[in-house]
């Protein structure tokens, strides 16, 4: 029998739950109508889809018709901070994060280079926090909108969205969060605490969905020029034919977020917590990166000092098959340091051997002690074979 397979990098992705799966199959084989289409037929998908709409409404504390479908967390975000150039007349800055996905800081990029615009960075500091009175130094009247994430996907930092959201409309500007990570881990609602936040990304792989799907949130009212433009599709919000056995799954993983958020933040943070505090206690010279009291439940980035993460990731799919990361899913493979982490300034020494655990609700206790027992002589081996040896 095989070993099974421990999933400890939920950040990069989840699996599909099966609830969702169940609710995707018909509209794959049986429910395939166009849901545009007039005849009866597509009665179901259309259906369906609004549905759907209504199930992430719910999650986000929206009303669906601020909910449009996109086909991911990138699109969104795209699809914001290019909208807001075009309808904020005159305003040609951007004020985002420098510790953003790069979704964002590629997009910010490219606008930049073929359109002009200037865009801000905030810093970090060592925790990975912001400064809200730098925010409020570098959003003006010509900020045509502030994007900045909700959480962190490599550190897990909470930001102070809120906040930031009124600073911009003091400047007039728009305000975006990049929420792909926050989603189903901690509460948001947008009719109560979040009211000034003008635009939100997520993403369904990110919570049980499956991949290929997404949501751009839209406040009614708030200006907006489609990115996607095509057909009627989306109320003329995004062109294309909507993915309808997807975005029926991405209902459902919304409907099953809400129901376990309670449990996110109570046995998956404890479990998260028990592993930290595990492997602080046996593995010499480890450091937790981020901000401890302002982060995801789910999230653990560790550094191990004199290592490379990537030769612990191999020895822990070697070992036991556990799967993690050196960073975020987007940057492993590349030789450069995290960007995240060499904004908030780390050593050099523990800059390459960051390693981050991201769990699930479907993560165990079992997982845990396994990673407790198999971590600590990996550490050790590696500091052993290591040509910078410990300090002193």
């Amino acid at each position: 029998m095989s070993q099974p397979i421990i999933y400890l990098d939920n950040n990069a992705t989840t699996c599909v739950a099966p609830e969702v799966f169940q609710a995707m199959a018909p509209f794959l084989q049986q429910e395939y109508a166009n849901p545009s289409s007039v005849y009866p037929f597509a009665g179901a998908p259309a259906a369906a889809l609004e549905k759907a709409r209504g199930q992430v409404a719910s999650l986000l504390g929206a009303t669906p018709g601020e909910i449009v479908f996109t086909s991911c967390g990138s699109e969104s975000d795209n699809a914001a901070l290019r909208s807001a150039i075009k309808t904020q007349a005159g305003r040609r800055n951007l004020v985002t994060t420098c510790v953003e996905h790069p979704a964002i800081l590629n997009t910010c990029r490219d606008l930049a280079e073929y359109a002009g615009i200037h865009v801000d960075y905030l810093s970090v500091d060592s925790h990975g926090r912001l400064d809200l009175d730098e925010a409020r130094a570098l959003i003006t009247e010509e900020t045509a909108m502030v994007s900045v994430m909700f959480a962190n996907n490599e550190t897990g930092n909470i930001y102070p969205i809120r906040e930031l959201a009124r600073l911009a409309h003091q400047r007039g500007a728009l305000f975006h969060t990049d929420a792909v990570q926050a989603i189903g881990k901690v509460p948001i609602d947008l009719s109560k605490e979040l009211t000034e936040v003008d635009f939100l990304s997520l993403s369904g792989h990110k919570f049980h969905a499956p991949k290929g799907v997404g949501v751009l949130y839209r406040r009614s009212f708030a200006p907006f020029a489609p990115y996607l433009t095509g057909g009627h599709q989306e109320h003329m919000l995004r062109a294309g034919t909507e993915n309808v056995a997807s975005i029926v799954g991405l209902g459902e993983a919304a409907r099953l977020a809400q129901e376990h958020i309670q449990e996110e933040n109570t046995r998956v943070k404890a479990l998260r917590d028990r592993l930290q505090e595990g492997l602080l206690a046996t593995c010499p010279d480890a450091m937790v990166n981020g901000d401890l009291e302002h982060r995801l439940p789910n999230t653990l980035n560790i550094c191990f000092k004199y290592i490379e993460g990537e030769s612990i990731l191999l020895r822990l799919w070697d070992r036991a098959r556990v799967c993690a990361s050196s960073g975020s899913a987007c940057t492993t493979g590349s030789l450069e340091p995290s960007h995240v982490l060499r904004a908030m300034g780390l050593d050099y020494k523990a800059l390459h051997g960051t390693v981050r655990l991201s769990l699930s609700r479907y993560t165990t206790d079992q997982d845990i002690d396994t990673v407790l027992e198999v971590m600590p002589p990996i550490i050790r081996n590696l500091r052993d074979l290591s040509p910078f040896g410990r300090e002193g």
